[in-house]
């Protein structure tokens, strides 16, 4: 396994009600949407469309730190730290902004895996985790794309 590119993915969102329970709070498979948001613009940025239905996560590791709440801002980032042959590995962290006078602080961290499955998810056709086409490498470690509005 060998260090990652500055491969780094950032969502910039609100809360919605419906990430929350009945007291405004966000459930915690929220961070899980925030955090695939973040990779989502990062692989789009880099022009990977087809990463995801060949990529799932394989281990998935967070810890828990402060409620995030209905109405407030977030801020979901996602850095590549490791490329294996057939793995890569990534961190992320979740940060609820200032909100109603609590000052900004981060919501949960962790860390996650996911492997490439070449053939997607194709359950005739699995036969375990492949290497990373070598462009999607290349890729991860070129200049990032921008689209018509600038992101």
């Amino acid at each position: 396994m060998s260090r990652a590119p500055a491969a780094v993915g950032e969502f910039h969102t609100r809360v919605e009600w419906i990430d929350t329970d009945a007291a405004g709070i966000y459930h915690n498979t929220t961070v899980t949407r925030f955090v695939e948001a973040a990779e989502a613009r990062l692989m789009a940025a880099r022009g990977l469309d087809g990463y995801f239905p060949a990529a799932p996560r394989v281990r998935w590791t967070v810890d828990f730190e402060a409620p995030l709440f209905f109405g407030q801002d977030a801020t979901a980032t996602v850095i590549l730290t490791q490329v294996g042959t057939t793995s890569m590995t990534w961190e992320f962290e979740v940060w609820g902004e200032e909100f109603r006078g609590r000052p900004r602080m981060r919501a949960a961290h962790g860390s996650y895996v996911t492997v490439h499955l070449g053939t997607g998810h194709d359950p005739d056709a699995r036969s375990g985790s492949t290497p990373w086409p070598t462009t999607w490498l290349a890729a991860l470690q070129g200049p990032v794309r921008h689209n018509a509005e600038g992101e």
